[in-house]
C-alpha cells in the first residue's frame, strides 16, 4: 500500500458501509475501508501511515456549479464584496488604484458589489465611478455577475451613447435624456465586455490555478465550473486549451468537468461539429453539459417570474431566450448526445427549461441523460413534481438561503416564497441534489454551505429557528449533496463522490465531527488536510 491512514471518523457516504477507521490507498484508488486492523494488515514496508487522531474524514468535495476562471480572474480585480456604500466602492478602487503602476489605458476591473448592503440602496452609475477615474476605463460586477456598471471612459471606448439601441435578452440604463447610466443588465454586459482585452493562455493557466490551490483549502477536489464566457473574448478553444495543457503536463491541482456555456446555436454547432461532446477527458479534465443562462438573479429582479415582482410590479425580470431559441438549443445538444444543465432562478424560466427539455426527451427519448435545472429557486408545488417526474438534476446552492431569505418576501411576496428554495422537500422526492457555492457569487467555502442547508440561518445566526425550517437538511443529505451528489450530476458516481475500494483517493479531514457538534457551529469548521488521488494537496499550517 501507498498510504493508509487510521484512527479516523470516516463518513463513507457508502450506505451498505457508512463507517470507518482506517483507509489504505494504492495507485491513486482506495484499496481496503475498514477497521484499523483490518486495514493495517494491509501495510508494507513502504507504507505510509497518517494517524488521523479521531479527526473526521470525508469525501473530498464536489463544488457542483462555480465559475472557477471567473473566480481565478477576479482575484486580479478590485474586490468589492461587502462594501456598504458607494462612497465606500469608490474609496476602496481609489485605494487599489494606487497600489498598483497601471499601464495608460489600462481596464480597472472589479467585483462583488451588492445595493441592496448599501446605505443608499440603488446601482452604482457612471458618474460614481467617474469619482474613481476618467482616465482608466472601469467596469465593476455586481456579485450575482448578471449587472456591470462603468463609468465615462468605457462607454467612449466601447462607443455606446443615446443613439446605442438596446440588446435582446438585456438591456442598459438611461436618464431621462437617453444617455446611458453606464448600468448594463444580462446580455447587453456583452456591449462593455468586447472591449475589454482578453488575457493570453499562460494567464488563463495561471488563474486556473491561483483558484484551484484555494479550492483545495477548502476540501474542494471536484469542481464543475462554467468557464467558457468567464473572459471578455468568451473563446472556448482557449479556455479548453489551458485545462488540456495543465492536465497534459500534470499540473492540474483539481477534477473539472466543464460545464460548456455556448448560448447560441451557431456557437453550439461549431462546438459540436469539433466533436465535443459530454464525457470526453479523463479524470482531472471532462467535457460536461451543455450550460445555458436563462435569466438573471433575484438581487437583481432580473430572474424571470410567472408574475411581476412584488416590490416593482414593473417588471417580470429578463429572459435571456424565447421559447424557441431554448428548444432549439436544447433538442440540438440532446440529439448530439450532450447532457443539458440551464440556470434557471426564476419560476416562468423554469417552465420554459422544462419544456424544451420535454420537447428533446419526447423527440429522441434517452436514458439517464441527467439533465438539470442550475439555482432552481423560485419554484411551485408543480415545478417541485416535474423535477421529479422528468428525473432533473437540481443543482443547488445552499448558501445563497443565507443571503436571500430577508429578500424572498420582498421580491416575490411571502405566500409564493413558502414553495422556494425547498431544498428538504426535493430530497424527501428522491430528486438528486446536487450542492455547489456559485463562486464567486458566494465563497466557494463549503462548511458554511453545509451549515446554511442545516440550519436555514445566514452567517450571523438569523432568523433564531432559520427561514423555512421545514426546508433544512440533514448534515448526511448536506453532504450528500457535496460528495455523491455532485458525482452523480457528472455521470462519476462510479469513481468519486465516496470512500468506497477501487474509487478516486479524493478526501479532505476536517477539524471537527459535524455530526455531532452544533449545527451552528459547522460553519467554523476548517478543512486540516486534503489529499487527491491520495496525494496529499493541501495542509493547514
Amino acid at each position: 500500500m501507498d498510504l493508509i491512514l487510521i484512527n479516523g471518523k470516516i463518513i463513507t457516504m457508502n450506505a451498505s458501509n457508512p463507517r470507518a477507521e482506517a483507509v489504505a490507498i494504492k495507485n491513486g484508488k482506495f484499496a481496503k475501508v475498514g477497521s484499523n486492523d483490518t486495514v493495517l494488515a494491509f501495510k508494507s514496508d513502504n507504507t505510509e501511515i497518517i494517524d488521523l487522531k479521531e479527526k473526521m474524514l470525508v469525501p473530498g468535495f464536489n463544488d457542483s456549479h462555480m465559475h472557477l476562471l471567473n473566480f481565478g480572474y477576479s482575484l486580479q480585480m478590485v474586490d468589492l464584496s461587502g462594501t456598504k456604500s458607494i462612497e465606500e466602492i469608490i474609496d476602496r478602487s481609489k485605494d487599489f488604484i494606487s497600489k498598483n503602476n497601471f499601464e495608460p489605458g489600462t481596464w480597472i476591473k472589479g467585483k462583488g458589489w451588492n445595493q441592496e448592503l448599501f446605505s443608499e440602496k440603488r446601482f452604482p452609475n457612471r458618474y460614481d465611478l467617474d469619482k474613481i477615474s476618467t482616465e482608466y476605463p472601469i467596469c465593476f460586477t455586481r456579485s450575482c455577475l448578471h449587472i456591470t456598471v462603468v463609468n465615462s471612459k468605457a462607454l467612449e471606448l466601447a462607443g455606446i451613447n443615446k443613439n446605442t439601441p438596446q440588446v435582446e435578452g438585456g438591456l442598459f440604463d438611461v436618464d431621462e435624456k437617453g444617455e446611458p447610466l453606464g448600468i448594463f443588465r444580462e446580455n447587453a454586459r456583452q456591449l462593455i465586455y468586447d472591449n475589454i482585452p482578453d488575457p493570453s493562455i499562460e494567464d488563463i493557466k495561471n488563474m486556473i490555478l491561483d483558484a484551484s490551490n484555494l479550492a483545495l483549502s477548502k476540501g474542494i477536489t471536484s469542481i464543475q465550473s462554467d468557464d467558457f464566457e468567464a473572459l471578455p473574448g468568451k473563446n472556448f478553444e482557449n479556455v479548453i486549451k489551458a485545462y488540456k495543457e495543465l492536465n497534459e503536463n500534470g499540473k492540474l491541482p483539481i477534477r473539472i468537468y466543464e460545464q460548456c456555456l455556448l448560448p447560441h446555436i451557431d456557437r453550439l454547432k461549431t462546438f459540436l461539429d469539433m466533436g465535443y461532446r459530454t464525457g470526453q477527458g479523463n479524470a482531472f479534465f471532462k467535457i460536461g453539459p451543455l450550460k445555458l443562462l436563462g435569466d438573471g438573479s433575484l438581487g437583481a429582479r432580473t430572474a424571470y417570474m410567472c408574475k411581476p415582482y412584488a416590490d416593482d410590479p414593473s417588471t417580470s425580470g429578463i429572459p435571456v431566450f424565447t421559447q424557441e431559441e431554448l428548444n432549439e438549443l436544447i433538442i440540438t445538444a440532446h440529439d448530439a448526445g450532450m447532457q443539458v444543465a440551464v440556470h434557471s432562478i426564476g419560476d416562468r424560466m423554469m417552465y420554459m427549461a422544462f419544456e424544451a427539455i420535454e420537447k428533446a426527451m419526447s423527440k429522441n427519448p434517452r436514458n439517464n441523460a441527467r439533465h438539470g435545472i442550475i439555482h432552481c429557486q423560485i419554484t411551485d408545488e408543480n415545478l417541485l413534481n416535474k423535477f421529479k417526474d422528468l428525473d432533473i438534476v437540481a443543482y443547488i446552492q445552499p448558501i445563497f438561503t443565507s443571503s436571500d431569505w430577508q429578500i424572498v418576501g420582498e421580491r416575490i411576496g411571502k405566500e409564493r416564497a413558502k414553495t422556494t428554495y425547498n431544498w428538504k422537500t426535493m430530497v424527501d422526492m428522491g430528486v438528486h441534489i446536487a450542492c455547489g457555492s456559485d463562486c464567486p457569487v458566494e465563497p466557494f467555502d463549503v462548511l458554511p454551505g453545509i451549515y446554511a442547508s442545516v440550519t436555514r440561518k445566514d452567517l450571523n445566526g438569523n432568523p433564531e429557528n432559520g427561514w423555512l425550517p421545514e426546508q433544512k437538511l440533514t448534515v448526511d443529505e448536506a453532504l450528500y449533496g457535496f460528495t455523491l451528489g455532485g458525482a452523480y450530476a457528472s455521470f462519476e458516481d462510479d469513481i468519486k463522490g465516496s470512500i468506497e475500494e477501487c474509487k478516486l483517493a479524493d478526501m479532505a479531514v476536517l477539524s471537527d465531527d459535524i455530526y455531532e457538534i452544533n449545527p451552528d457551529k459547522i460553519k467554523d469548521v476548517t478543512v486540516e488536510m486534503t489529499f487527491v488521488g491520495g496525494k496529499l494537496a493541501y495542509q493547514k499550517k
